[in-house]
């Protein structure tokens, strides 16, 4: 079954192509034209429901005025058992439709049958898709930018399944390289303070300053006591940081599953280097030439293959030359992989060994200029990373109390951490706040996080539930039961509150179409508030109590589709909808 928009702009194709066809025979028109032009709907709801531009589009060919062949059009046009109940012209040669109750009708009787699955739609065409988000540093605890990806990853994630994808969820664990190194020896230094005292061991000072390396150190120093004191660095840092890992890894698990964030996998960076896959890729990257040896290091030629991507997109290559690009070390001197080589290998792995469709990444904003580079790398194996890795990403947040900003710095330990913000707010509340345009800086306000009024949108959403759900209980228990979408006389809905309510409830499949097209779940935030917005003025102007046995079970049915298709839409932010407030 169609969602009603779409059947919606089908019967306007059906009914002005049978107009046209009738108008031709007639020979009002000229026959031979393919109808074209678009069918949309206008932004002011005095214009119609839906307009046609065909006759526009067709004038041209037809060598006539659009407005003439809209007028001629109009009287072939037959609505008789449609969704419509009028059609006029507009402007220059618009054609504009007015919804029947049949449409109305149409869209209470699909939230009836698809219930908490209402809005799906299948442009996803089943593809593979892996979604990874959040892949922090295992090295401390995560913060607010962690919080703000790993729930708008979440939500995407929910978005493309519910627009047809086969979605995958994953975690990407940096357990090797430099930075891993630098947490060892960050335990390392700590550990041996304990013992020694801090004076005797100096600190590294590009080293992680947290509280929580101290705690990792103090936990090694209770289960090793002093046994580490005399090893080989190599031995000390070897057992300091697969430690502090195997305390770190489950900690930010529990963190992410109390924001109901969980993964299919938790893919460790390690697996790749162990594997010998790294070096395989790189292997790879070399048999298609696009790799060079210099100072002892194997460079890979990312300037070239951006250059050669840019040409391909329409620049000149006189304008691809004048692009400020520089080529990446893949191999070190020394004979280390850089962090950049691993992650090829690991896009590699998804999209060749693991045969996802597409990889889509969330990552913060100061990752921008990592993303070509990657594209380019996975070209350069043959990988179409140009179009098969999608990244979004993300603006920082900023974490307000009272109005005064809270101050995070992870290199001093004054973190706000991920775990610690919901002592204060809600799960939903962070999940709804955090979801917010990917685009965009958040100004997360805890006060308006924790309020219980129309400010607070999650709140205002939740509320509408709530209310609806009351409303249906209390009319249970007089014997008026909600009934079914046909036992109800959709023909009674004729109020303007009636028909923007149900034209809101019509657009969450297409809010879901466009917000997976673009990779944005928070439209689903801002459909919601405007769906209780809509609701709220609904039932402070019709009355459904109290009213005319049949006109309340009409306004009962559309109140009920309300709070079902609330709910559905909360389910894919993963945020509850309640029963009482």
């Amino acid at each position: 079954m169609p969602n009603m928009i779409q059947a919606a702009k089908a019967e306007i194709d059906s009914l002005m192509r049978a107009a046209y066809a009738s108008a031709a025979a007639k020979g009002l028109l000229p026959a031979g034209v393919e109808l074209k032009g678009v069918i949309e709907i206008p932004k002011d709801a005095k214009l119609g429901d839906y307009a046609c531009s065909y006759a526009m589009a067709a004038a041209k060919e037809m060598k006539q005025a659009p407005r003439a062949i809209a007028e001629k059009l109009i009287k072939e046009l037959d609505l008789s058992g449609s969704f419509f109940s009028s059609a006029e012209v507009a402007g220059a040669g618009f054609i504009n439709f007015r919804l029947a109750s049949a449409w109305y009708a149409g869209v209470l009787a699909e939230i009836e049958e698809k219930g908490d699955k209402y809005g799906a739609v299948s442009v996803g065409e089943g593809k593979k898709v892996m979604v990874e988000f959040v892949s922090a540093n295992p090295t401390g605890p995560m913060h607010m930018g962690n919080a703000r990806g790993g729930v708008m990853g979440d939500a995407l994630a929910s978005v493309l399944e519910r627009a047809g994808f086969d979605v995958w969820r994953e975690f990407y664990v940096n357990d090797a390289g430099n930075q891993i190194k630098k947490f060892a020896e960050s335990i390392d230094a700590r550990y041996r303070q304990l013992i020694l005292g801090e004076d005797a061991v100096a600190f590294p000072e590009d080293g992680y300053h947290g509280e929580d390396i101290k705690d990792i150190a103090k936990a090694f120093f209770d289960a090793e006591g002093k046994a580490y004191l005399d090893k080989s660095e190599e031995e000390r840092y070897a057992a300091m940081s697969r430690f502090g890992l195997d305390r770190n890894i489950p900690r930010m698990k529990a963190d992410l599953e109390k924001y109901h964030i969980v993964y299919d996998r938790w893919f460790f960076e390690s697996e790749l280097h162990d594997s010998g896959y790294v070096r395989e890729t790189v292997d790879k990257l070399t048999e298609r030439g696009w790799t060079y040896e210099k100072d002892g290091a194997l460079w890979l030629k990312t300037a070239e293959l951006q250059r050669k991507k840019a040409i391909e997109n329409g620049k000149t290559p006189e304008q691809a030359e004048k692009m400020d690009l520089k080529d990446d070390v893949l191999r070190r001197a020394n004979g280390f992989y850089t962090y950049f080589t691993a992650d090829i290998a690991y896009h590699r792995n998804k999209l060749e060994k693991r045969g996802f469709d597409y990889a889509v990444n969330l990552w913060g904003a100061d990752h921008h200029g990592h993303v070509a580079r990657l594209q380019a790398a996975l070209d350069a194996l043959g990988l179409d990373g140009s179009h098969r890795l999608i990244v979004v990403l993300y603006q920082l947040v900023n974490l307000l109390r009272d109005g005064e900003a809270v101050r995070m710095s992870k290199r001093t330990g004054r973190v706000i951490a991920l775990a610690d913000l919901l002592d204060e707010i809600s799960v939903d509340a962070a999940r709804y706040f955090f979801n917010a345009k990917p685009d965009t800086h958040l100004d997360f306000d805890l006060g308006l996080a924790v309020r219980e009024d129309s400010e607070n949108p999650v709140y205002y959403i939740q509320y509408a539930h709530a209310r609806i759900c009351s409303l249906v209980a209390a009319l249970a228990s007089e014997g008026e039961k909600v009934r079914a979408a046909g036992d109800i006389d959709a023909a009674l809905l004729d109020t303007d509150y009636d028909h923007e309510l149900i034209k809101q409830l019509s657009l969450l499949p297409e809010e879901i179409r466009l917000a997976s097209r673009d990779y944005d779940p928070s439209r689903i935030n801002r459909y919601l508030v405007e769906l209780a917005s809509r609701f709220h003025r609904f039932y402070t102007s019709e009355h459904i109590k109290g009213e005319a046995p049949e006109l309340c079970a009409a306004r009962l049915k559309l109140a009920d589709s309300v709070r079902s298709v609330i709910a559905a839409a909360l389910g894919i932010l993963g945020v509850s909808a309640p029963v009482k407030m």
